[in-house]
């Protein structure tokens, strides 16, 4: 089941907190910073801290000391769109799903684990499908980096981009 980043102050959340939805119930929440690639994000009744750590995109709790992640994200190849993603010891390798779009998709060797992608419509939205039992808190990690990659894109295309509901971080 897919998991989409739901428009700011929509389904039950208060201004400035975008809902994570599961068949249209809210499952997570994140709260992005408009000015830099960070949020706070609560997974179910735990508060994780997602932001830009060097040139890393890394995840940890509040009471982790900075500069340590549980989950991270680096960029490996600019130019192929790849990554290398830490999920709490399970490595996966991700790139771009096309050459037009943004989403990757998430492999451990020759299997496919997550696939991002986007929302239909004007003001499209980041999703994310796990073909694999993944913790709710590594797909919420998931889509907080599919929303930045989003952001980054759209501002590298000259526009503001998405709806202007603070994305996934800014730049």
């Amino acid at each position: 089941m897919a998991l989409e980043l739901g428009k700011a102050g929509t389904a039950g959340t208060e201004k400035g907190v975008r809902p994570v939805l599961r068949d249209g119930v809210v499952v997570a929440t994140l709260r992005a910073s408009i000015w830099k690639e960070a949020a706070t994000a609560v997974v179910e009744d735990r508060e994780w801290v997602l932001a830009k750590d060097g040139r890393e995109l890394v995840g940890r709790w509040p009471a982790d000391p900075a500069g340590t992640a549980r989950l991270r994200a680096r960029q490996t190849s600019w130019w192929r769109g790849t990554w290398d993603v830490d999920l709490e010891g399970l490595v996966l390798q991700a790139a771009r799903a096309s050459l037009w779009r943004s989403a990757l998709r998430y492999t451990d060797g020759d299997r496919q684990v997550a696939l991002g992608g986007t929302t239909g419509g004007w003001s499209p939205r980041p999703t994310l499908t796990a073909d694999v039992p993944l913790p709710l808190h590594q797909q919420v990690f998931l889509l907080w980096v599919e929303s930045v990659l989003a952001r980054r894109d759209a501002a590298g295309a000259g526009g503001a981009g998405g709806d202007g509901d603070g994305g996934g971080g800014g730049g």
